[in-house]
């Protein structure tokens, strides 16, 4: 599934499932930069009312929810969001019976390509190690996508892939968030220079993140991509893979997904049925400590 191309807008084309208009420079293209689209961003400003619904769902406090099996689900935070704010989310995932770990990569503001090699992968490998099973990555936005890449990289480490408002099948955001992409774009060259591509922080960057995300990933990794029609930030047309027994609908803003009950019981139910190799039975409010 991959954005419709918008009409009458001259350079829009596909690179892999991603879309993005190309700049030329005397006549030969130089780079890529995605696709800027009109969503109802106000509806953003809602984050703050599902953060307050969640604390009075049963759902938070892991009532009716299925029982974990203290597997590693490692929480991969969205652009320009660090593990701090995903903090809400590993507790409860503790609270269900699983050991939550932070992702490691710091602020979301870096390329993809070094946050995985010097980060995620690590992260990765230790709660494979110290858990002794495979591991779930859930990602938030384009954390989504560093999941994805790195479920694709290391197969035999990942029980399964959960992506939340990520936008598998191509850049279409909101032209805010494009302009503030553009910005941090500019300072990772600046920061990095010839560590990184000239083209890094575009869907023409040829790194091993890119060409990650144009593979597959296996069958044993049970694969969810959550997301919202009301989405501000990502079109939600780019945020599911077309695939019924993936692609999951819930109500939430983009946001939201990280804070909504909805989500996390649509999290609870995916993980449980990616448990390797028992299942439990429901769980009735325990508690499991996080390992952050």
């Amino acid at each position: 599934m991959v954005a419709a191309r918008p009409p009458g807008r001259p350079g829009v084309h596909t690179f892999g499932p991603r879309f993005a208009y190309t700049i030329t420079m005397r006549g030969q293209p130089v780079r890529e930069v995605p696709v800027r689209i009109s969503l109802p961003i106000w509806q953003e400003l809602l984050v703050g009312v599902e953060m307050l619904f969640l604390r009075v769902s049963p759902v938070y406090w892991g009532y009716g929810i299925p029982e974990g099996d203290g597997s590693a689900v490692i929480v991969v935070p969205a652009f320009l969001g660090s593990d701090f704010y995903l903090g809400e989310f590993r507790s409860w995932l503790g609270r269900i019976g699983y050991r939550p770990y932070s992702s490691g990569i710091g602020v979301n503001a870096e390329c993809p390509n070094l946050l995985i090699r010097m980060h995620l992968t690590d992260t990765i490998e230790r709660a494979y190690r110290q858990t002794g099973r495979k591991v779930h990555l859930i990602g938030h936005s384009l954390g989504g996508l560093l999941a994805r890449a790195a479920a694709a990289q290391v197969p035999s480490r990942v029980a399964s892939l959960t992506t939340l408002g990520a936008p598998l099948g191509g850049l279409s955001i909101h032209s805010v968030i494009a302009r503030a992409a553009e910005s941090v774009r500019r300072e990772i060259l600046e920061r990095n220079g010839e560590s990184v591509l000239p083209t890094c922080y575009t869907p023409a960057c040829t790194c091993n993140f890119v060409r990650s995300l144009d593979a597959q990933v296996p069958k044993a990794v049970r694969q969810t991509a959550i997301y919202t029609k009301a989405d501000g930030i990502v079109d939600w047309r780019v945020c599911i893979t077309g695939d019924p027994a993936i692609d999951l609908e819930v109500s939430a803003t983009h946001m939201g997904l990280a804070f909504s009950p909805i989500a996390y019981q649509a999290v609870a139910n995916r993980l449980f049925t990616a448990q390797i190799p028992v299942r439990k039975k429901v769980r009735r409010g325990t508690h499991h400590r996080s390992a952050v």
